[in-house]
């Protein structure tokens, strides 16, 4: 097993960035989540309420932020003074974030046909994940909970032959939106991976992913007019413990150390957890 993907996505629910490489460090991958829309109050916005951020592509530079999407001119964003600040609140968290010039908000917004905020989880900004699954105080950005997601291509192809066993498509990984994709043969090992190493990094799989909406969304346009993996999730992947309900793709991991990693890394499994994670059996 080795990985064969790498993604950041600079800015939460716009476009991913693919790495031939990467370091690591107690936020996940850096660069990862590091920019967030929010509403003028200062609560975060995603794909799930608004496709369009699927048409934003971005591009971090030394001292600006570029933000893309066809037909419209680049926004240069110049990262925020430390001292221009705002509470946004991202699930139960609240993050006191560096917010974006008035321009560049002001544009952002034109494109998005209503008023937002450009925020940025900076050196000040500081927040952690849920102690309870991530054991500890384990710092974390932008990202829906925890620092890192992994997902397997063994698992997306059985994904794929329910779909088409189903008459229903395919989708690709992107629907996902992973950090770190591993190439495996068989289905599914992520449930029993306790942790695993990869280029001399322990990262810890602490939680499965239950999956939104956003999956139904292609990653490039934001329509929904596309094959749909929710249906096949809700055959086989859908979770039997109540504390993560839904349909279950990927797992959340923490990293346990610093370093780099790179595609063709290697894979080894550190610790298992044999009885896996508990489904729920669909009749028929």
């Amino acid at each position: 097993m080795r990985v064969s993907n790498l993604f950041i996505y600079p800015l939460k629910s716009a476009r991913g960035i693919a790495l031939p490489f990467s370091s690591v460090d107690a936020f996940g991958l850096p660069g990862d989540r590091r920019a967030m829309v929010t509403d003028p109050d200062g609560h975060f916005i995603t794909q799930r309420e608004m496709p369009a951020l699927a048409r934003i592509e971005v591009r971090p530079e030394p001292r600006a932020f570029r933000l893309m999407m066809a037909g419209k001119p680049d926004i240069a964003v110049r990262l925020p003074q430390p001292d221009s600040r705002m509470d946004v609140v991202i699930w139960k968290s609240l993050v006191n974030a560096a917010v974006a010039d008035d321009e560049s908000n002001a544009r952002l917004s034109e494109w998005l046909g209503r008023e937002v905020k450009l925020v940025f989880f900076d050196d000040r900004a500081q927040r952690i994940a849920n102690a309870e699954w991530a054991g500890g105080e384990t710092p974390v950005t932008f990202a829906d909970g925890y620092q890192i997601l992994v997902t397997t291509t063994g698992s997306l192809k059985a994904l794929n032959a329910n779909l088409a066993a189903n008459g229903e498509g395919s989708v690709g990984m992107e629907r996902f939106r992973p950090n770190i994709v591993i190439d495996t043969d068989e289905a599914w090992p992520e449930d029993r991976w306790a942790a695993i190493e990869i280029g001399g990094i322990r990262f810890d799989l602490v939680k499965p992913c239950a999956r939104c909406i956003m999956t139904t969304q292609d990653q490039m346009t934001g329509s929904r007019d596309v094959p749909n993996p929710m249906p096949a999730m809700g055959r086989i992947r859908m979770s039997a413990d109540r504390r993560v309900p839904g349909p279950i793709f990927g797992w959340n991991a923490v990293p346990r150390s610093t370093g780099r990693i790179a595609i063709g890394d290697a894979i080894t499994v550190l610790e298992e957890r044999p009885e896996g994670w508990a489904f729920k059996v669909r009749a028929g």
